[in-house]
């Protein structure tokens, strides 16, 4: 692959570079607006991220989330609401309809040209700020605060272009952040651990941050907590592209079954009954299923097979913990209270 992995990377670099001389029109957001993006294919932990952020621009200013949408079965524009359904809308966004769909400063649309995804929000929506998710190779339009994240497990500086690698582009790519945030770190990372990921970053000069991922309440399909996660059995089902932290984060305290479907998977109902067939084989009197916050809003659709008694389905919610939380807010802060 790495023949291809070259000429992959040159026709990254070389559209970068017409962009960069204004031979490809980029289109400048005529709001402000931040990118949430990657240098690498998945499993970044965008989504939480994206959740951060909105979680502190929405208290005070009106804000579109605008996604690509990506594996829903519609085209074009689309205003997500709760009426809607993961199929029609992606899972990413419906995730975010579902967390703020009682928040009358936040809406949520996909569209997979983003410029008139920008355009269509800006005239129906009028929003002060506009949060793209996963764009940052969408150089068409031009965005006026860049956050990209890397795995702090698999960072980009020893990462590969694709296909032999993650990369969607070189890394020098990066030079067009603002703000860069290793993701999905220990929860214990020392000052030392840090110099070393930092001085192997270089060409950067915007802001460096370091982030982990927090796991909250294990909530019944139901709507209600389960209260002692740790006296159960548990299936893990799970179809993003990276569920480590999530097996680390429950092997510490249940016993595990994993099912692992692929990133964005559209279960089927033959997919259910597979997992409720692990599910039986498992020889304990409290026994559950488990599946990520993201998977829950795909699950969603078979509520007729999985809501009841006898299959006792939940998914855990996710946020994420930011060091130096405050220096982060004083970068956003500094470029959406700015004229």
């Amino acid at each position: 692959m790495f023949p291809i992995s070259i000429l992959y990377g040159g026709i990254t670099w070389c559209r970068n570079k017409l962009y960069d001389f204004g031979l490809l029109k980029s289109y400048p957001i005529p709001v402000k607006s931040i990118l949430v993006g990657n240098l690498a294919v998945g499993g970044t932990g965008k989504t939480p991220h994206v959740a951060f952020i909105i979680d502190y621009l929405a208290s005070t200013f009106k804000v579109v989330i605008l996604s690509r949408g990506y594996g829903r079965i519609t085209r074009g524009f689309l205003n997500c609401t709760a009426e809607l359904n993961a199929n029609l809308t992606g899972d990413e966004p419906f995730m975010y309809v579902s967390r703020y769909n009682k928040n009358k400063n936040v809406s949520v649309n996909v569209c997979e040209d983003r410029w008139y995804g920008v355009k269509k929000s800006i005239a129906d929506y009028s929003p002060d700020i506009i949060v793209l998710d996963d764009a940052f190779q969408h150089r068409r339009v031009k965005v006026g605060l860049s956050v990209v994240l890397s795995d702090y497990n698999a960072p980009f500086f020893d990462d590969g272009m694709l296909p032999s690698g993650n990369l969607r582009e070189y890394a020098s790519g990066l030079e067009r952040a603002e703000v860069l945030i290793f993701t999905k770190c220990p929860e214990v990372i020392t000052e030392v651990e840090k110099k070393k990921m930092l001085n192997k970053v270089t060409g950067f000069n915007g802001s460096v941050f370091f982030s982990t991922i927090l796991y909250g309440d294990t909530i019944l399909f139901n709507g209600l907590k389960v209260p002692d996660l740790e006296s159960y059995n548990v299936v893990l089902v799970t179809g993003i592209a990276n569920p480590s932290p999530l097996v680390d984060y429950l092997q510490k305290c249940v016993s595990l079954e994993l099912l692992q479907f692929p990133d964005h998977h559209m279960f089927t109902s033959s997919d259910i009954q597979k997992i409720h067939a692990k599910f039986d084989v498992l020889q304990s009197n409290k026994k559950i299923i488990v599946t990520t916050e993201k998977d829950y809003m795909r699950l969603k659709a078979f509520e007729n097979l999985i809501d009841n008694d006898l299959y006792k389905w939940c998914y855990v919610s996710i946020d994420v913990k930011l060091d130096r939380e405050k220096e982060f807010f004083k970068v956003l802060n500094n470029y959406v209270r700015t004229v």
